[in-house]
């Protein structure tokens, strides 16, 4: 059996795709393999990817399936994995040099999940500030370090053993958006070590269609599907209460104050926000008796009571002046 499979889904990214191929070839290295999904393309995405399987037939395997979506992809490309555990690449993004390498051999610490760091870059190649994958440092339990539920929930800054997926049932939801955020925690239950690895091993490509970035209103309320999936599976695991302070934390920056933020700056008259902000008092009415509430950096909180109290032109001029800025750095 391999010791790891990164899982690469594609969906019309002729533009990035060998960049990201590029990343993880290493004809000499051995214990790994690439499994390519073309989730359905409609570009030449899939004629790239089968011209690095034939000059590489001992690394990569290409597999085509209809359109699905990202997490239909990912699921398919958990069926064919043979590795002890997966890391998922985006097809527009790329590993940093060697870490292939450097994963296989953190992989001998025997974790479950493996959590390392990313660097965000512009489409025009200006590297963004860097972003830590966790907060706590070695290796730990979710139930000493129940806070993961506030680092980024992304897939792919992760290396994951791969019988937590299959022992556990899991799987990524089809055609949902923050796909990740639906599974991520769900994971995190189901591990017994967990290792931050401090390194910068992935680099996440900003680009502006891209989920975070979007402002579209609509995909934005499935945000509130992807919490209930995640407060259910706690309730059904009879954890929700032992959790309960970290889950809201996570709701309250990631459904309320990130997804209404995207959902103002495309519209600030959205009834999207108010959806979202009856969503969070019907399940969190407490909210402000939270110690993570109350602690919270002051510009997040500053975010929070402007959403709350429906302050929405004031948290439009902000955000468009906070964007402004970022753009000017």
């Amino acid at each position: 059996m391999k010791k790891l499979s990164i899982i690469i889904p594609v969906y019309n990214v002729e533009k990035y795709l060998a960049k990201c191929l590029g990343s993880v070839i290493y004809p000499n290295l051995s214990g790994y393999e690439i499994i390519v999904v073309n989730d359905g393309c409609t570009d030449s995405s899939p004629s790239i990817a089968c011209e690095y399987e034939k000059q590489y037939p001992q690394l990569i395997r290409v597999i085509h399936k209809e359109n699905g979506g990202l997490g239909s992809a990912r699921n398919a490309g958990l069926d064919a994995a043979q590795g002890e555990y997966v890391q998922f690449l985006d097809s527009d993004d790329w590993l940093a040099e060697n870490a292939v390498a450097q994963m296989l051999e953190e992989t001998e610490k025997g974790f479950d999940i493996g959590i390392f760091d990313f660097i965000p870059v512009t489409e025009q190649g200006r590297q963004l500030p860097y972003i830590n994958g966790c907060e706590r440092e070695g290796m730990f339990s979710f139930e000493e370090f129940p806070e993961l539920l506030f680092s980024p929930p992304c897939a792919c800054n992760k290396i994951w053993r791969r019988s937590l997926f299959k022992e556990s049932g899991i799987r990524y939801p089809d055609r949902l958006w923050f796909e990740d955020l639906a599974t991520s925690p769900c994971l995190y239950l189901n591990s017994n070590k967990i290792l931050h690895i401090n390194k910068p091993y992935y680099y996440y490509l900003r680009r502006s269609g891209s989920i975070t970035n979007n402002t579209n209103s609509h995909r934005n309320i499935e945000m509130l599907s992807v919490c209930d999936l995640v407060l259910n599976y706690y309730k059904e695991h009879n954890v929700y209460e032992k959790y309960r302070p970290q889950l809201l934390y996570m709701c309250a920056y990631n459904q309320l104050i990130a997804s209404t933020t995207r959902v103002n700056l495309s519209d600030p008259k959205s009834e999207i926000q108010d959806r979202l902000l009856d969503w969070f008092l019907l399940n969190f009415p407490d909210y402000k008796d939270n110690e993570y509430i109350k602690t919270m950096p002051s510009k997040l909180k500053l975010l929070l009571n402007l959403t709350v109290n429906k302050r929405r032109k004031t948290l439009n001029s902000i955000m468009r002046l906070n964007n402004r800025l970022k753009n000017k750095n």
